[in-house]
C-alpha cells in the first residue's frame, strides 16, 4: 500500500462520518432484504456532494464525478449481463467519487480483501443458530446469492479507517 492510495487525515474524518452510518445501512439492508435501497444510494452521492467540496481540492472533486460516471456505465452493463445486482452497481458508482486520487489497483486489492471477508463472515455468521434464531426474517441466510453491499460498504468504511490507522 501507498500513502499516496489513501486520503489525508482530515479528508478521511470528514467523509468517514457519512460514510460509516450509510455503509452499516447498506450492509444491514442487503443483509435483510437483498436489496440495496434507492435512498442509501442517493444518500452517499448526497454525502459526496456535499462533504467533498470541503474536503477535497476541487480538480479531484471533480474527478470524483468522473469516476462516478465511468463506475456507473460499467455497473450498468454488468448488471444488464446478469453479473451483479442493479444496487450493487447503483451503490458501486456513488461511493465510487469517495475513491478519486487512488490507484485503482489499491482499491480493487481492498475490495477484493473486503469481499473475501465478508462473505467468509457472512457463511460463518449464517451457519450458527443462535444468530439465526436472532435474525430469522434475513433473506440473505437462504438466498442463492450473496449479499454484495455487505462487501462494498465496508470496501469503502475501511478505505477512510485505514487511512486514520495510517496517520496514527
Amino acid at each position: 500500500m501507498l500513502v499516496s492510495d489513501l486520503p489525508p487525515l482530515w479528508t478521511a474524518l470528514l467523509f468517514l462520518v457519512p460514510v460509516l452510518p450509510i455503509s452499516i445501512w447498506v450492509a444491514w439492508s442487503d443483509m435483510k432484504f437483498m436489496k440495496i435501497p434507492n435512498t442509501a444510494v442517493l444518500t452517499m452521492a448526497a454525502a459526496y456532494a456535499l462533504v467533498g467540496l470541503i474536503a477535497l481540492p476541487f480538480d479531484l472533486y471533480l474527478w470524483g464525478y468522473a469516476l462516478g460516471a465511468i463506475t456507473l456505465v460499467v455497473g450498468f452493463l454488468l448488471s444488464t449481463a446478469r453479473m451483479v445486482g442493479a444496487g450493487d452497481a447503483k451503490f458501486a458508482a456513488a461511493m465510487a467519487p469517495f475513491f478519486t486520487g487512488s490507484s485503482p489497483a489499491f482499491v480493487f486489492t481492498l475490495f477484493g480483501g473486503c469481499l473475501l471477508a465478508a462473505f467468509a463472515a457472512h457463511r460463518i455468521l449464517r451457519a450458527i443458530p443462535a444468530m439465526r434464531r436472532a435474525t430469522p426474517d434475513w433473506v440473505s441466510w437462504t438466498h442463492r446469492k450473496f449479499p454484495m453491499g455487505l462487501a462494498l460498504g465496508g470496501t469503502v468504511t475501511f478505505y477512510f479507517l485505514l487511512s486514520l490507522l495510517n496517520s496514527a
